[in-house]
């Protein structure tokens, strides 16, 4: 990994960040400053099956019959979309129940939306240059075509009952990428380079509560799908926000606006991170920035593969795995995941016959939805089990078993690990 690292200097008066944009915007103002306490307007609030219950309960303790803007507010069910419990049957019915006493008209039930945070950018539902918030701090993902989304966590509640929150507006660290990554690697790879780099200090600048910003000509050869994977892998290390300065290609939505940062915004620093430089990487079990080089743990065993969740769901992920997977077999004693983020892709993937390659592989197809990385609902890992993934975190028991291993890498490094049965590099089973 090459780059080159510099503190900035002060900005002119009056130019602004992207973000800073984005939130004047939502404060109806003019200008905000960085590090400034304010009251932001969201224009919409995401909340998912996990916390309405709790939210509803916590409103209505306090008097809470209705909630501000109703209209604004969309519920996702995604963590648990196929019921394998009484409780969760019961869960289901009472976000149904909530969501009709609200006047919560924007309900993705199940089978109707997706994961939540990628569906929402593939249906147009969140679009460029939108403010949100959002109770899962993985809503970053939305950087990927210019909108910003703030995760409120549980306090989201006063979200609903109020229509904001008092929030500090962020710092920005520009992140300017050059040159294009080579065969087998992946926007993965970068991001668990990055987030490594930034929890080991290898920069002395802070990350934490700061809105990383990917920005240069690097940009041109990533997909939207690489986009995505890009703002998701480095969320976990306690950034405010990721944002891709301008929209994707291909993203076009009629009055939706573009907030570009300033030439001279006032970044608190600018890294120029070499693309070609990159190598396949997998995010050790622990944290998404616990990154190595796949080359030095190839053949570790490896019981459980997942490809999808918010990390890699989209439908190019799925796309550039199969072509790796077709006419091969996941290895014996392997258990491999697909897992769609919306039903319109797992309805493509069928239409085109890519979700047959993987079937013919081995291959089981779950519901659109987070998979087993939410908490090991669907697909989970038991003691002493290993796993490859593309999902958001490996953090112990996130897939089910606290004593089993979950290693992190692209979609590519995912599909040959199943098929070798071991931690792989994909760059040894891409097709020639």
């Amino acid at each position: 990994m090459e780059e080159t690292v510099q503190k900035d200097s002060p900005p002119t008066a009056r130019a602004m960040t992207a973000t800073q944009k984005m939130f004047a915007r939502a404060c109806k103002r003019d200008w905000v400053t960085p590090g400034e306490i304010v009251y932001p307007d969201p224009e919409m609030l995401i909340i998912h099956d996990g916390f309405v219950e709790t939210a509803y309960k916590e409103l209505s303790g306090l008097g809470y019959g209705r909630i501000t803007a109703p209209e604004k507010v969309v519920f996702v069910t995604d963590h648990e979309v196929s019921y394998s419990s009484p409780r969760a049957v019961e869960r289901g019915r009472n976000i149904r129940s909530i969501a009709n006493a609200w006047d919560v008209n924007q309900f993705f039930d199940v089978g109707r939306g997706g994961q939540g945070h990628i569906f929402p950018i593939e249906s147009g539902l969140v679009r460029p240059g939108m403010f949100l918030m959002c109770y899962d701090m993985h809503c970053t993902n939305f950087g990927a075509v210019g909108a910003l989304a703030m995760a409120v966590g549980p306090e989201v509640t006063s979200v609903l009952a109020t229509g904001t929150i008092w929030t500090e507006v962020p710092h920005t660290v520009s992140i300017r990428l050059n040159g294009e990554l080579p065969k087998g690697s992946h926007a993965r790879d970068v991001g668990f380079l990055l987030a490594h780099g930034f929890t080991s200090g290898r920069w002395a600048f802070k990350h934490d509560y700061r809105v990383i910003e990917f920005g240069g000509p690097g940009l041109v050869g990533l997909q939207l799908s690489e986009r995505v994977a890009l703002c998701n892998s480095v969320t976990e290390m306690g950034v405010a926000n990721v944002l891709f300065n301008g929209r994707p290609p291909g993203i076009n939505v009629d009055g939706a606006p573009d907030f570009l940062s300033d030439p001279d915004a006032p970044y608190e620093a600018t890294i120029d991170f070499d693309l070609s430089t990159i190598e396949p990487q997998l995010a050790l079990p622990g944290g998404p920035d616990r990154a190595a080089n796949v080359a030095d743990h190839v053949g570790r065993s490896v019981n459980h593969a997942v490809i999808g969740s918010c990390g890699s769901g989209m439908y190019q992920d799925f796309v550039d795995a199969a072509e790796m997977m077709r006419g091969r077999r996941v290895a014996d004693g392997v258990r491999m995941f697909v897992v769609p983020g919306s039903p319109a892709t797992a309805k493509r993937l069928a239409n085109e016959g890519i979700a047959q390659v993987f079937m013919d592989a081995g291959a089981m197809i779950l519901p659109s939805g987070c998979g087993p990385c939410a908490g090991g609902n669907m697909g989970p890992l038991g003691p002493g089990e290993v796993s490859i993934a593309t999902a958001a975190t490996n953090h112990s028991g996130r897939f089910g078993a606290k004593e089993a291993e979950i290693y992190l890498g692209s979609p590519l490094t995912v599909a040959a690990s199943a098929l070798s049965g071991s931690l792989a590099d994909p760059r040894k089973s891409l097709h020639p």
